[in-house]
């Protein structure tokens, strides 16, 4: 059990909206295991109470991340790459099932696992001049950190195993173009459009975010009757919260809703 440096990964909290970064800006915050397993701990953080309205993931430097540290893994054992890839994992898991939408806030070189991560997250906004490679090929390896489940997700079978097999370089206009990201902005203005985008996530009806999160994303497993139900169910939960119920008066009202997320 590898322990984290939590110098690696910083968790810092702005009222509803934590920020979790990557903070290893020399090695254009490649992931080895000290660095996943902090930042497994950052998301065990994020999963207690009170739990954020928005999370934004992001790195510190000159990249978002440039994936799996070769020289941490060329020095390392099958348990190393094991430890990193399971830490990761969990970690993932954990965004995943956060009510809390979960934002990845891009720039620079963007590949290998750290570009798996982005696309694990529910929105992505990037800076112009941002390079994405899945890379993995480059090293004889195959995905991880939910790169194989997300990207034909995201872009179609074809596309995915065009970017999986030959790693081309994709640059922020063609990554907006197939849906890897959102949206993209200018370098200057990245921090200020995330920050304002996870500020108006965080002030929205947080459970129904949760709720739409999973319908979304279970989708793909269910027919369609079965995905009826489950729609049918986590309707009838969102209109017995409290933000269903301020959102029906603000309407009648002719004002804004003010959700509290519960």
């Amino acid at each position: 059990m590898s322990m984290p440096d939590a110098n690696h990964v910083v968790l810092t909290r702005d009222g509803d909206v934590a920020t979790l970064s990557f903070n290893r800006p020399a090695a254009l915050n490649a992931l080895d295991v000290p660095t996943a397993a902090a930042f497994l701990a950052a998301c065990r953080t994020l999963a207690r109470d009170p739990q954020p309205r928005a999370v934004v993931i992001r790195g510190e430097g000159r990249a978002f991340g440039v994936g799996g540290d070769l020289a941490a893994l060329r020095q390392g054992t099958g348990e190393t790459v094991l430890a990193l890839i399971e830490y990761m994992h969990e970690g993932i898991k954990i965004l995943a099932a956060l009510d809390a939408p979960v934002i990845a806030s891009v720039h620079g070189a963007v590949a290998g696992g750290s570009l798996s991560l982005s696309l694990a997250c529910d929105l992505a906004i990037a800076a112009e001049g941002t390079r994405f490679n899945l890379a993995y090929t480059s090293v004889a390896a195959s995905c991880d950190v939910s790169g194989s489940w997300s990207l034909p997700r995201m872009v179609g079978l074809r596309h995915a195993l065009r970017i999986a097999l030959l790693s081309p370089t994709v640059d922020a206009a063609e990554a907006l173009q197939l849906g890897l990201v959102c949206r993209v902005v200018p370098a200057w203005q990245l921090e200020q459009e995330t920050r304002e985008l996870a500020q108006r996530l965080a002030a929205g009806p947080t459970l129904a975010y949760g709720r739409m999160k999973r319908l979304m994303r279970q989708s793909f497993e269910h027919d369609f009757a079965s995905q009826l139900d489950a729609e049918r169910e986590a309707f009838k939960a969102s209109s017995e919260t409290a933000d269903f119920s301020e959102a029906i008066a603000a309407f009648f009202d002719k004002r804004p809703a003010v959700f509290k997320g519960g």
